[in-house]
């Protein structure tokens, strides 16, 4: 999977948990501070893209914009 499909992906999934206009959900945005949301939104972002992507992804603190989701995620499923 390319970063631009995982791009795509994840932007799939912030813009139905968080309902933000996908525009919004770019590779800088902060997902707490730009796109509001809260610990919980984080999680369960991730749980979606576990399930989707069939990969597992721990609770990461060091995850706060979109381009770190990618690059993890990219990162996990490298590793697969």
């Amino acid at each position: 999977m390319t970063e631009q499909e995982v791009l795509a992906k994840v932007q799939e999934i912030v813009v139905e948990q968080l309902d933000v206009e996908v525009e919004d959900v770019t590779l800088a945005a902060d997902i707490k501070e730009d796109l509001d949301a809260d610990s919980l939104d984080v999680f369960e972002i991730m749980n979606e893209l576990e399930d989707e992507l069939d990969i597992k992804l721990e609770a990461d603190e060091n995850v706060k914009t979109i381009q770190d989701v990618v690059n993890y995620v990219k990162k996990e499923l490298d590793n697969k």
